[in-house]
């Protein structure tokens, strides 16, 4: 009869030795990738201000810009490493699919067919949209109830042309689409008096009212909201190292405007006794381990482009063109639905 102790120590020695010799962790194929490459390729909008724009100068900015920067910053130390890739709305699904980016950071809204059909990840919600119509004083309309057989330029392959015939549908009421498949050409027909009303994200409107109406105060957002547009960055699926790291940076910027550090005070505040904050930016714990990142990723992320409330001010707030309300993008504790949950 053969040792059973014997057999048992041999076994425990080949468990010694395979977790001895076992190769490094790979922190993910997409990170490993990024970190050869040295930039994080970015699939951002052709050009929605306050989203993913550039200026006279090609400078990119926007809140889904800041998100890459972020990730650049927290990944690769400089949140700057990003190399800009503009996609439309029928591009942008078959871009990520292929590897041609390693994110799209690019106003999609997170629908369950998107995610569960396309092989692809949502992270999280940045920013909480819904779908409006803009519409010019001059046609002395001011409910969308009033469009009764309106021309209403829409872009294709969004989610905005299915709800434009849903609430249409739903309300009895006889529209006209008018669809085109590039943003630029549908805005060019509805300022150029193709259509009597434009429809697509509330914040895409203010947007396009303040930044390419001829006359601003000429053209009115109706009141009416008629769905719900929550907007965040996707990955691809099956990379869950990517996909982690990507979510959590998201959520560290959401949190660092929870506990008040900011991309001025960031230094000052890392240097106080605040347990969270200490390990937010990695002065007490190091939660860039289980991310394969080092210990002050998040620390680089808010130095880069600052927390989510001073993102979303410079983009999308006061401090922006578009002057929009936090709304629903207000933190959870002061009366919004932006929420982290907890690091540590």
């Amino acid at each position: 009869m053969k040792n059973p102790f014997r057999r048992l120590s041999t076994a425990l020695a080949l468990l010694l030795a395979s977790t001895l010799f076992a190769p490094a962790s790979q922190a993910g194929a997409t990170l490993d990738q990024i970190k050869r490459k040295g930039e994080i390729a970015c699939g951002v909008s052709s050009g929605v201000p306050g989203f993913s724009a550039t200026d006279s100068r090609g400078n990119w900015s926007g809140l889904d810009v800041d998100v890459c920067r972020a990730l650049a910053a927290a990944v690769l130390g400089d949140g700057n490493k990003v190399k800009w890739v503009p996609l439309g709305s029928q591009q942008r699904f078959s871009a990520l699919q292929a590897g041609e980016v390693d994110i799209l950071s690019r106003n999609t809204t997170w629908t369950l067919t998107r995610d569960a059909s396309l092989g692809l990840a949502f992270t999280a919600i940045t920013y909480y949209d819904g779908q409006g119509f803009l519409v010019p004083k001059s046609i002395k309309v001011t409910s969308a109830k009033q469009l009764r057989d309106a021309e209403i330029c829409v872009q294709s392959g969004t989610t905005t042309e299915k709800n434009l015939a849903d609430y249409f549908r739903r309300l009895g009421i006889r529209v006209k689409p008018v669809v085109f498949e590039k943003f630029d050409a549908s805005l060019k027909a509805f300022f150029n008096g193709r259509c009597v009303a434009y429809t697509t994200d509330a914040s895409s409107l203010a947007g396009i009212r303040a930044g390419e109406a001829p006359k601003p105060d000429d053209y009115l957002i109706l009141p009416e909201t008629i769905s719900k547009e929550p907007l965040g960055p996707i990955v691809r699926r099956g990379d869950d190292e990517w996909f982690t790291i990507v979510k959590w940076v998201i959520y560290a910027l959401i949190e660092a405007e929870e506990l008040g550090v900011t991309r001025d005070n960031a230094d000052k505040q890392a240097a106080g006794g605040d347990p969270a904050v200490g390990r937010l930016l990695g002065k007490t714990e190091d939660l860039g381990k289980p991310l394969g990142l080092d210990a002050q990723w998040a620390y680089r992320a808010v130095r880069a482009v600052g927390n989510y409330g001073e993102i979303f001010e410079r983009n999308l707030g006061a401090g922006s063109p578009l002057r929009l309300p936090r709304g629903q993008n207000a933190l959870w504790s002061q009366g919004g639905l932006m929420y982290a949950p907890p690091l540590r």
